[in-house]
């Protein structure tokens, strides 16, 4: 069970039962069993890849507005102060900012001294799991402040003591009402074990120089939540605290997590008693400390300097996990960062070219300062040419006559475009059928082999014909430019192009005299 999945599960079902009540359990069992469900079956439908849509900046915000949830829930152990349980965010916020008056000063110095301590381990005492300092501390601290003011005075909550025992058998609700309402819930929890597991995976292969397999993951975690279902086990995945801790302590297999289990079991039946006398205000402070570790504080001042669009889907992620269902945050993030993808790719860049002036040279640059021919426009288009951008390019084309009507050529430098669909294909073959219209044409230098085999097989290229493509080092300009007026090139100061310098389209020489401006 990892921090994110834990408060996840604990504030979408407690709206719908009572906390550790047993039409809870069952619920939390169905969820996990569901979650198994739908992991396995993405494993094995090979829908590794799926992951690749949920961004980093999604995972960041998600974890950081999970933090802020862990940072309210505990507000109330934390200052002893009395907080509906179950509430929201920002009800939480202001149900204790409206009593202020009640906090409890034990309570708080009992916390206080937690999470100082937890603080001062963590930065001095390296080889020591600081946590356990800070319990130890904390545990001590509140013993003396009974001990010294009195149970009655102090009011010191504590935990309580855990059963000593292994979880019992179980069995997962699959009826209609307990399905209906967990469902949407598992997706999510789906969602976020899978990204979870994967995110601190890959950060781990980064060191280790190992390759993940996406799909075994998925079918791993599918069939440990199945399982676990019947165990009395809630969702669990892979944990960034464990798995870096685990890979840092030299493990090397999953071995690693087969000897930890064994030991929890023992560690479980010699610690549960003492557990009974653990102050909720020193669980407080730990989970205060647990909740600043989910901060990614290094990316997400990287976010905010460096990209606008990804400062967006960070906050909007953010605020849908503080202020609305921790599974809509997810969702929000995931299609808000598709939309901005899809506008991004749907804007393809185009930018005027001109033949590059080295004498050798078969490259369009944007760099050349030459002006603009009157009669063929050179654009390279920097983008797929999919349903998404045809539009855009479309109108572009267009403009090219409302700004100059005699530029009826048109060259598109096509080493940017990876990728056109048949819509983008259509769009191609209208577009020639109209520039042959109004006497030019449309024609294409370097078109990539995949893109070429689309035209073809969807049959636009005989709209184009295949004598306007152009392959790699051919000189497109020499092949177009007979086809240009010569009344038009011969009044023409530009002479951007080789050809133009010494013979007009028609093959009459051109005289060495620059033509004079017209009165």
């Amino acid at each position: 069970p990892t921090n994110v999945i834990s408060i996840f599960v604990f504030a979408s079902l407690s709206p719908l039962a009572e906390p550790g009540s047993p039409e809870y359990i069952r619920l939390v069992l169905t969820l996990t069993f569901l979650t198994g469900v739908m992991q396995l079956a993405m494993g094995l439908a090979r829908m590794g890849m799926l992951v690749n849509f949920i961004s980093h900046t999604v995972v960041i915000s998600f974890t950081a507005g999970a933090a802020c949830l862990i940072f309210a829930a505990q507000i109330s152990n934390f200052f002893g102060v009395d907080i509906e349980r179950g509430a929201s965010f920002s009800e939480t916020l202001t149900g204790f900012i409206l009593n202020l008056d009640d906090i409890n000063p034990y309570v708080t110095a009992v916390g206080a001294v937690t999470l100082l301590s937890g603080i001062a381990a963590r930065r001095y005492l390296h080889k020591l799991p600081y946590m356990i300092v800070a319990m130890l501390v904390g545990s001590a601290f509140a013993a003396a402040l009974d001990a010294f003011f009195g149970a009655e005075i102090t009011r010191i909550a504590t935990m309580g003591a855990l059963p000593a025992a292994l979880p019992p058998l179980s069995a997962p609700d699959l009826a209609p009402s307990a399905l209906r309402n967990t469902l949407p819930v598992a997706l999510a929890v789906t969602i976020l074990a899978l990204t979870e597991a994967v995110s601190i995976a890959r950060a781990i292969a980064v060191k280790s120089g190992q390759r993940i397999d996406a799909n075994r993951e998925f079918i791993g975690q599918g069939l440990s939540n199945i399982c676990g279902s019947f165990f009395s086990a809630y969702a669990s995945s892979g944990s960034f605290n464990r798995s870096g801790a685990n890979y840092e302590a030299g493990a090397r297999t999953p071995l690693a997590a087969i000897f930890a289990a064994l030991l929890l079991i023992v560690i479980l039946f010699a610690v549960a008693p003492l557990v009974a006398h653990l102050p909720l205000a020193v669980m407080g402070a730990i989970l205060f400390m647990v909740a600043y570790g989910l901060f990614d504080l290094h990316h997400i001042r990287n976010i905010l300097r460096t990209s606008r669009r990804e400062t967006v889907v960070m906050l909007v992620t953010f605020c849908a996990a503080l202020f609305a269902d921790l599974e809509f945050a997810i969702y929000a993030g995931v299609l808000l960062s598709l939309v901005l993808y899809l506008t991004r790719t749907s804007r393809p860049l185009a930018l005027d070219v001109k033949p590059d002036p080295a004498p050798d040279s078969y490259h369009y640059t944007a760099d050349s300062g030459l002006p603009d021919c009157p009669q063929l426009k050179m654009l390279r288009i920097n983008g797929s040419l999919f349903f998404g951008a045809v539009d855009h390019v479309q109108r572009h084309l267009e403009q090219i006559d409302e700004l100059n009507p005699r530029q009826k050529h048109v060259l598109i430098v096509a080493s940017g475009i990876n990728f056109v669909d048949i819509a983008g294909a259509e769009m191609l073959a209208q577009e020639a059928r109209r520039r042959r219209r109004i006497g030019g044409g449309l024609y294409f230098y370097r078109l990539k082999d995949a893109a070429r085999a689309l035209l073809e097989k969807s049959g636009q290229m005989t709209e184009i014909g295949t004598q306007n493509i152009f392959p790699v080092k051919t000189r497109a300009i020499a092949a177009i430019y007979h086809k240009l007026d010569p009344e038009i090139c011969r009044n023409c100061r530009a002479r951007i192009f080789r050809e133009c310098r010494t013979v007009l389209p028609n093959g009459e020489a051109r005289s060495s005299k620059r033509p004079q401006p017209q009165d």
